[in-house]
């Protein structure tokens, strides 16, 4: 096993692997220019296409079709144009299909045609499903390979954009049923775009299932897009091998020892559902979302997010009908 560059220092240099810095070129302004990670590599029609987030390839629903996408981004080549890997072809619309997605075409010989993603190798062909405490890595532009466990999934977010490079209008995006990892470390600004897969940083081909697109976070957690919702708004297939010995569930790959119930989850999911569009109203809740507490990783927990930067106006119950809460105070979820 060869070990992982966890500095990112290989991801914001001229590279054919995945995993690495990159952008639309036209994502500048007269003070700032902006950058993200190119994720991994897909396949739709018989087309490749980096797989990436629309706030990253097509400037927040600002680009058009055949707009440039590089790598390195602007960002790490001195915001001058650097060398040119791709084109802009499609994104899905921001808060329509409940994904923060989008594909570039790859020009021919500019990246690597096998799919290969820094510090993971090539990932399995099939995506896994997000399970609370499944062991998870991601490879991007800005904090390397890095790796963590899922704390709460079906949650729901609310995330906060900027209409234009560090500059512009900011607005919120709710989202439902994401996927959260609850870490320091796992990702910061400009890893946007990295494939979220399941175990760890390694470069064995197949040992990494795809389980989520990182598309925010915050100080102290990463939020993803649901793999399979990314597959089914786009259509697309992952370039990877199909000799897998990833876990597509968390059954063998979970970091916390046991899991919780799935009928304990299905429960919680159904409090979370009735109870946190009334919860989210409360303007310092973040998120809700399903994950176990503390102390018994077998124990199934309604997760709240509280931005720790707002006055709390509501005290936080104990439990939601008969659901332990679990309280992680972070600061908001902004796409970066």
């Amino acid at each position: 096993m060869i070990l992982a560059d966890s500095t990112g220092a290989n991801h914001r240099v001229r590279t054919t692997s995945f995993g690495s810095s990159g952008g639309n070129v036209n994502d500048i302004t007269h003070s700032f220019c902006c950058s993200g990670t190119l994720g991994s590599l897909v396949s739709k029609g018989g087309t490749q296409y980096i797989l990436s987030n629309n706030h990253v390839l097509a400037r927040v629903d600002q680009a058009t079709i055949g707009e440039d996408i590089s790598q390195p981004g602007l960002i790490d080549n001195g915001c001058q144009t650097p060398p040119i890997v791709a084109d802009f072809s499609e994104a899905i619309p921001l808060g329509t299909q409940n994904v923060d997605a989008a594909l570039a075409a790859l020009r021919s010989g500019q990246m690597d045609s096998g799919g290969t993603i820094l510090d993971i190798g090539v990932p399995c062909a099939t995506p896994g499903t997000p399970r609370v405490g499944l062991a998870v890595a991601k490879s991007g532009r800005t904090t390397g390979c890095q790796t963590g466990t899922i704390g709460s999934i079906n949650t729901n977010v609310s995330v906060q954009y900027q209409k234009r490079c560090g500059s512009g209008r900011k607005f919120v995006i709710p989202y439902s049923n994401q996927v959260v990892i609850n870490s320091t470390t796992f990702s910061a600004g400009g890893d946007s775009g990295s494939l979220i897969v399941s175990g760890a940083c390694t470069t064995t081909n197949g040992d990494n299932a795809p389980i989520a697109l990182l598309f925010a976070g915050s100080s102290s957690s990463t939020v993803g897009n649901p793999i399979q919702d990314v597959v089914g708004a786009l259509g697309i297939s992952f370039v990877g091998t199909s000799m897998c010995s990833a876990p597509t569930s968390a059954a063998a790959a979970t970091a916390i020892g046991r899991e919780p119930l799935q009928n304990d989850l299905d429960f919680a999911t159904m409090i979370k559902d009735r109870h946190a569009p009334d919860m989210m109203r409360s303007p310092e809740v973040i998120g809700v979302g399903v994950g176990v507490t503390d102390n018994d990783p077998g124990k199934v927990a309604l997760v709240i997010y509280i931005d720790s930067t707002r006055p709390i106006q509501s005290r936080m119950p104990t439990q939601v009908d008969g659901v332990p809460v679990k309280v992680v105070r972070t600061d908001p979820f902004v796409a970066y």
